[in-house]
C-alpha cells in the first residue's frame, strides 16, 4: 500500500519575506496565486527545506533569513506522514558567523535529529520550478545536481555521499599540490574516494534505469517521452559489474592519473563529472535541441514519472511542489497535468500569478491569494498572515 503524506499546518518564522506566518491546509491540492514578488515561491521554498539539501533554490542557510530579522529562521510543519502524525522543524538557530556555530537544526516532535535526512521517514518531496527551465541547455553540473536530487528522493543518504565524495577528491587534489606527495596518504584518500564514488554511481544508475522504464511506460501519455542515459563509465559499468571490482578499477585509475591530475589541479576521472543525457523521443533529438515548449513538457514528464517512481520504490507518494508551471501549458496539457496529479494521490502545492489557470480544480483545492505580507482565502478572512 502506498502512503500519501500531507502537510496539515505550515509555520514560517523570519523566512525570506515572511516574519511570522501560519497556514492551515485541509486538502491535497493547494494553490497559491498572486502577483510576482508577493512571496508565493518563498512558501514553496520553505516546504522544500523539509527534505535533505538546500531547498529548491539551493540557497545557503543565511540567505533565506529575513533581511530585517535577527539572522535566524525556522520552518515547522505538522504532517500526516508515513509514520502517522508528526511535527517536523528545521532552521538556523544562530546567525551566520555567530559564536558557537550556525549549523542547520532539525527536530522531529521537538526532539533533535542529526539532519534533514531523518525527515525522509515521514515524507518525500519532488518539485519543478522556473530555474530548471534551462536544464537541458545549461552546463553538465546543473544536470548532475538535478540527477542527484532525483536520486535523493529515493535514497535519502545519497546527498551526504555526494558531499563526502567531493570532500575526498578535494583532499586528494590538495595532496597532489605537493611536489612530493606522500603515497600512503594518497592511497588512503583514493581508497575513500573509490568507495564513495561507486556508491554514488550505483545509486544513480539504479534510479535512472528505473526512471527510464517508467518514462517508457508513459509513452502514450499527454506529455512527451524522455530518453535517459548517463554519460559516465562508472555508472554504465555499475549495471553489470560488482561494486568491489569497480572500486578496484577506480583506485587504479586514480593512481595512474596522479601526474595528469596534479598538472590539471583537479581530478579528471570519476562520477563527479558524469552528465545526464536526455533525449526528446518523439523527434529523436537531444533535449537541448528541442523547442522551449517541448523542453518544458519534457521536464513535466520527468517530474511526474519520478513522483510515481518514488511512490513505487519507497511506498511513500511524495509531496509535489510546482511553481509557475500551469500558466505555460495549453488547455489540453493543463487538463492532462491536473489529471496526472490527481492520479498520484499525493499532496500537491502549486503557485502561479493567474487564478484563472487553476479554475478547473478550484472546487477541489485549498485556494489562497498571496499579497506582500499576507495570504488569505478568496472567500474568507486571512488564514495566514505575515507581518512585514
Amino acid at each position: 500500500m502506498t502512503l500519501a503524506p500531507q502537510i496539515l499546518r505550515l509555520g514560517l518564522t523570519d523566512f525570506r519575506s515572511w516574519r511570522a506566518a501560519t497556514l492551515t491546509v485541509e486538502r491535497r491540492l493547494v494553490v497559491l496565486t498572486g502577483p510576482n514578488g508577493a512571496g508565493k515561491t518563498n512558501i514553496l521554498e520553505a516546504i522544500s527545506f523539509l527534505a535533505p539539501g538546500r531547498g529548491l533554490r539551493r540557497a545557503t542557510l543565511d540567505a533565506v533569513a529575513r533581511d530585517e530579522g535577527a539572522g535566524t529562521w525556522a520552518v515547522a510543519a505538522e504532517v500526516e506522514g508515513a509514520l502517522g502524525l508528526a511535527t517536523l522543524g528545521t532552521g538556523l538557530a544562530a546567525p551566520a558567523g555567530a559564536e558557537g556555530g550556525h549549523a542547520r537544526k532539525c527536530r522531529i516532535d521537538r526532539e533533535p535529529v542529526g539532519s534533514a535526512t531523518a525527515f525522509a521517514d515521514h515524507l518525500r518531496l519532488v518539485w519543478l520550478v522556473p530555474a530548471m527551465d534551462g536544464l537541458f541547455v545549461g552546463p553538465a553540473a546543473e544536470r548532475r545536481r538535478f540527477l542527484d536530487r532525483l536520486v535523493l528522493a529515493v535514497h535519502p543518504d545519497h546527498g551526504s555521499r555526494v558531499s563526502a565524495l567531493d570532500r575526498a577528491l578535494r583532499g586528494r587534489n590538495r595532496l597532489l599540490e605537493s611536489p612530493t606527495p606522500d603515497p600512503h596518504w594518497l592511497d588512503a584518500a583514493e581508497h575513500e574516494a573509490a568507495e564513495l564514488a561507486v556508491a554514488v554511481a550505483v545509486a544513480r544508475a539504479e534510479t535512472v534505469q528505473r526512471l527510464a522504464a517508467a518514462l517508457a511506460a508513459r509513452r502514450d501519455g499527454p506529455f512527451p517521452t524522455a530518453g535517459l542515459a548517463l554519460d559516465g563509465w562508472m555508472e554504465a559499468a555499475a549495471r553489470d559489474r560488482p561494486a568491489l571490482a569497480l572500486e578496484d578499477e577506480y583506485r587504479a585509475r586514480l593512481r595512474d592519473g596522479r601526474p595528469r591530475d596534479a598538472a590539471a589541479g583537479r581530478t579528471l576521472d570519476g562520477p563527479h563529472l558524469t552528465d545526464l543525457a536526455v533525449t526528446f523521443v518523439p523527434k529523436g533529438v537531444a533535449a537541448r535541441d528541442a523547442s522551449t515548449g517541448e523542453q518544458k513538457a519534457l521536464l513535466i514528464a520527468l517530474v511526474l514519472a519520478h513522483a510515481e517512481l518514488v511512490a513505487t520504490m519507497t511506498g511513500i507518494a511524495p509531496l509535489v511542489l510546482l511553481d509557475e508551471v500551469v500558466a505555460h501549458l495549453d488547455p489540453g496539457r493543463r487538463e492532462a497535468l491536473f489529471e496526472a496529479l490527481g492520479a498520484l494521490g499525493a499532496q500537491v502545492w502549486m503557485a502561479g500569478a493567474d487564478p484563472a489557470a487553476f479554475a478547473a480544480i478550484a472546487a477541489d483545492a485549498d485556494l489562497f491569494e498571496v499579497t506582500p505580507g499576507q495570504v488569505r482565502r478568496p472567500e474568507a478572512p486571512a488564514r495566514l498572515t505575515g507581518r512585514p
